[in-house]
């Protein structure tokens, strides 16, 4: 129940050091997380005529990888992510379940026309693996604005957020960890 597989997926993202994001999860949460460079093809979740990937359909793949016995997957892609009543997600998980997954293609400073920041897309990666992993740990959205389980619709709100949780949600991940 405390490890983590950290999946790249389909193109994954090269500008970030996923070491560097393995570490953060570790330094924030009880778990053992680990970097599985095994390819995983998510070609079938792509809606051509949106050119984005479903991030249920992703979900789906990630457990179908039963080499994976990790306790949570976390998938990690560069490819834009939406479900159907949206325009986009940064991620997506299973409340309660072992499959997360998240995107950087909308975490850069350049999609917004802002200068390269290497810095600041690894805070929000951190953030947004946080916040998907919290979901499969049981946490739903908090109403607590400084807590990383605090819903994002804009990027800023991202930004605005630490990457930690409040003290209820903590004391809920205590509980299940």
């Amino acid at each position: 129940m405390r490890d983590v597989s950290i999946i790249p997926l389909g193109a994954h993202p090269r500008d970030i050091r996923l070491e560097d994001l393995k570490a953060g999860i570790e330094r924030v949460l009880p778990v053992t997380a680990s970097v599985v460079m095994h390819p995983l093809d998510i070609d079938v979740a792509l809606d051509g005529s949106r050119k984005q990937y479903h991030s249920t359909s992703v979900l789906t793949l990630l457990l179908g990888r039963s080499e994976l016995s990790s306790s949570r997957l976390l998938g990690i892609t560069s490819f834009d992510l939406f479900v159907p009543v949206l325009t986009f997600v940064f991620g997506q998980a299973q409340v309660n379940n072992r499959a997360a997954v998240f995107s950087t293609f909308r975490l850069h400073n350049e999609f917004y026309g802002l200068p390269r920041s290497g810095e600041i897309l690894a805070e929000r990666c951190l953030k947004e693996a946080l916040h998907e992993l919290g979901h499969t740990y049981g946490l739903r959205h908090c109403l607590d604005y400084p807590c990383v389980m605090n819903s994002s619709t804009y990027v800023e709100d991202i930004d605005l957020k630490p990457p930690d949780f409040c003290l209820p949600c903590r004391d809920h991940l205590n509980s299940v960890l």
